[in-house]
């Protein structure tokens, strides 16, 4: 990804906008939704006009990706459901918003505190398979170790975004957004509500967008800047 992007008063935008979008929807219906939506697309809308051409490309590329894996994984196999039972319009902008977010925290990122968030990902998928708590986390980590080992020059990209998913998903589930299947379906394994490494779907997410920015134009052919930024 190259050195452009948002800054830090736009990822607290980004942030406040996440965050009270989940809260609303937890009290509203099938029109709130869609205002919420309409809001993520307007904030989405403006800060493509903010950033640079490639990384306009992998958005764009992330909210078609990211319709298709929310599709086959929550109405297709039944991974978790949202309260509504329906994909809420909100999300597939809010799969990009939360790329730039991620994006903004890499470039503030060493490399070290990447490398333990993913060991320490890594630590707690053992734990929490040898209790039986959560099998399905050792093919989410597998998913993990896969892009970092593929791709690492993005280590402190899933990084970063591991951790903003794992804190997405644990107020998502809090406040009862969506939750996630105790069987997994299919493969006869089990899991939490919502699994510890579910941040490894979001990193698989940015995998296939950088890949797919590769083939239709410059996106992530440089490594994140290192050093802090003032984004």
């Amino acid at each position: 990804m190259t050195a452009s992007g948002i800054r830090l008063p736009q990822a607290a935008l980004v942030a406040v906008a996440l965050a009270a979008g989940l809260a609303v929807d937890a009290r509203t219906g099938f029109a709130g939704q869609a205002a919420i939506g309409l809001v993520f697309w307007a904030l989405l809308s403006w800060l493509l006009g903010r950033v640079s051409a490639e990384e306009r490309r992998a958005l764009m590329a992330c909210v078609v990706i990211a319709t298709f894996g929310e599709v086959f994984l929550s109405l297709g196999w039944g991974l978790y459901a949202y309260r509504l039972g329906n994909i809420p319009l909100y999300v597939p902008p809010g799969h990009a918003l939360m790329l730039l977010l991620g994006i903004s925290l890499a470039r503030r990122m060493p490399a070290s505190v990447a490398r333990a968030i993913i060991g320490c990902a890594a630590l707690y998928t053992i734990a929490a398979a040898a209790s039986g708590l959560d099998t399905f986390g050792v093919l989410l980590c597998l998913l993990l170790a896969g892009a970092a080992l593929a791709m690492p020059a993005q280590r402190r990209l899933y990084a970063s975004t591991f951790v903003l998913s794992l804190a997405l998903e644990l107020g998502g589930t809090w406040l009862g957004n969506w939750s996630w299947a105790h069987e997994v379906p299919v493969l006869g394994l089990v899991t939490t509500n919502p699994p510890g490494v579910a941040g490894a779907l979001y990193c698989a997410l940015d995998a296939l967008v950088a890949v797919t920015a590769l083939l239709v134009g410059n996106g992530f052919k440089q490594p994140l800047p290192q050093g802090n930024l003032a984004r």
